[in-house]
């Protein structure tokens, strides 16, 4: 193998600035090595052997990629933690990932400790970063441990937790495959090579930098900015994303490569024209976007501004996928792209029987070399597989040349008068509205047909929520949506419920319509 991955890069050269913090904190490579270092011999110390888990509920920057860059050289499985989760919620993923250490930001001490307490975990398995009672502090267990290369390395691999939109999370686990961090590292950076990213210093370039700009406990978050650091780029964190701050980030750290998503394109292409003119962001190679469907206008829009660095793929955490470069997406406006080149589709009805090119059915992928089950849940990880292949429940078809575009998700289609609608095709055009931020389309009851499609925006800064808002949204659909996809009424939300990786919370919308149904039976 050759000379990739993050402890090979930093002992080659331990100056070279491998993450900057939210703060503009810089930290060369050589210290995160030390303390990767230090963290191994201190968890060992404490009785961690190989394969055991480790969880994180930390804020983007440098904590959370020692936790990660220590479990990686150690043979053990880093969980990060969604910090807006309860309490409970997260003492649930502790306790189900068995988790042998639990590391908690002063930040989220307040759920964290709650989180500890409901999952059991003893008081000296339980550290802080900053003051969090009943917490030990980090230093007691790193501090006057060697900043040596432990002995006996072996890969790790982060196991992250669902966002459980059915029923509790589940962790996807991977089996370890017992071999050299680094060439582990590696076999990683095929993710970026599909998108034609390069490793480190391209001869007489400045250094490959990408920006983070969601949270660190998303799989795509961890896997993309992990590979980019092990593929000798700079990390730049944001702690809370903001459009303006991104053009600036860009601007000053030449950013190379990111990851976003489609409501990170809307909030950019809103700023003012001045505001967009006074960055440069021409060092932006690959702008990478997934976890939501991004509406053709708006990716156009985006082409025409940043140039074809617009790259889109389709994956889940349990595996994946497509991918589309700007060249595809331009000849095949509204694709997410076809299939990587170690991915399968496969296109299926309800009976689980292929359906021919252009005709919509369940989405099932298979990749390779990559088998995963949902730790603890031998039930929910056949029930999602189809010879070999596993489902997420998204609907999309497939053209004849293999690519993929996605329809909706299974559970989110709405079934009005006998007729199938997917509420993203209804999102795609009202979110182009100017006078519209956010929209979140769903079924409610019809006693007559079964459900009627509601539509919740929130709306554009400044523009005031009402009928007279709701009948221009509805007019500006004329010709270019059906008539029986139109909401039949439209109410209005100060802050739409979204995770920050852009996935809309639905759920937390539409069950209070359906609440009141469900007790009046």
């Amino acid at each position: 193998m050759g000379s990739l991955g993050f402890w090979r890069l930093a002992q080659a050269d331990p100056e070279w600035i491998a993450a900057v913090d939210p703060d503009g904190t810089e930290f060369t490579a050589g210290d995160l090595l030390a303390r990767a270092n230090r963290l191994v011999h201190g968890l060992r110390a404490l009785g961690l052997e190989k394969g055991d888990g480790v969880c994180g509920l930390v804020p983007n920057g440098h904590e959370g990629l020692v936790l990660y860059l220590a479990a990686l050289q150690a043979g053990w499985y880093y969980t990060p933690i969604n910090w807006h989760l309860t309490g409970p919620e997260i003492g649930y993923i502790v306790s189900d990932s068995e988790a042998k250490a639990f590391f908690v930001h002063e930040r989220y001490g307040e759920e964290g400790a709650r989180a500890a307490d409901e999952a059991g975990l003893e008081a000296h398995r339980r550290f802080a970063f900053g003051n969090v009672e009943g917490f030990r502090p980090y230093g007691e267990l790193v501090d006057g441990q060697p900043d040596t290369l432990p002995d006996d390395r072996s890969n790790g691999a982060t196991m992250h937790y669902t966002s459980g939109t059915t029923g509790r999370p589940k962790g996807v686990r991977r089996r370890l495959a017992g071999i050299d961090p680094d060439d582990s590292a590696e076999l990683m950076s095929f993710l970026l090579s599909m998108f034609g990213i390069q490793p480190g210093r391209p001869a007489g370039q400045p250094p490959q930098a990408h920006l983070i700009t969601s949270p660190n406990y998303h799989t795509a978050v961890t896997q993309f900015g992990g590979t980019a650091l092990q593929m000798g780029h700079t990390l730049v964190y944001v702690d809370r994303w903001d459009a303006e701050d991104t053009l600036r980030l860009v601007q000053d750290y030449k950013i190379t490569n990111t990851h976003m998503v489609p409501t990170h394109f809307k909030r950019l292409l809103g700023l003012p024209d001045e505001v967009k003119q006074r960055y440069d962001v021409s060092s932006m190679k690959w702008a990478i976007h997934a976890a939501a469907p991004c509406p053709v206008p708006i990716k156009q829009r985006m082409l025409d501004w940043w140039g074809d660095c617009i790259w889109e793929y389709y994956a889940a955490t349990e595996g994946g996928g497509t991918i589309a470069s700007p060249q595809d997406w331009r000849a095949h406006p509204g694709t997410v792209g076809n299939a990587w080149p170690i991915s399968e589709l496969l296109i299926v009805d309800d009976d689980g029987n292929e359906v021919p090119a252009g005709a919509p059915g369940t989405i099932y992928m298979k990749m390779a070399g990559s088998e995963f089950e949902y730790k603890g849940d031998r039930g929910k990880t056949e029930e999602n597989r189809l010879k070999g292949f596993f489902t997420v429940g998204d609907v999309g078809y497939l053209t004849g040349d293999g690519f993929l575009f996605l329809s909706d998700r299974k559970s989110d289609m709405i079934i009005s008068g006998g007729a199938n609608i997917y509420p993203a095709e209804i999102e795609n055009e009202i979110t182009l509205h100017p006078k519209v931020a956010d929209v979140a389309v769903f079924g409610i009851p019809d006693e007559e047909w079964g459900e009627q499609i509601k539509a919740v925006v929130e709306p554009a800064e400044g523009v005031a929520p009402g009928p007279e808002l709701a009948a221009e949204i509805l007019a500006a659909l004329e010709g270019r949506l059906a008539k029986m996809k139109w909401p039949r009424s439209i109410d209005f939300i100060e802050t739409m419920p979204r995770e920050p990786n852009g996935k809309l919370l639905k759920r937390k919308l539409r069950d209070p319509y359906w609440k009141d149904r469900d007790s009046a039976i």
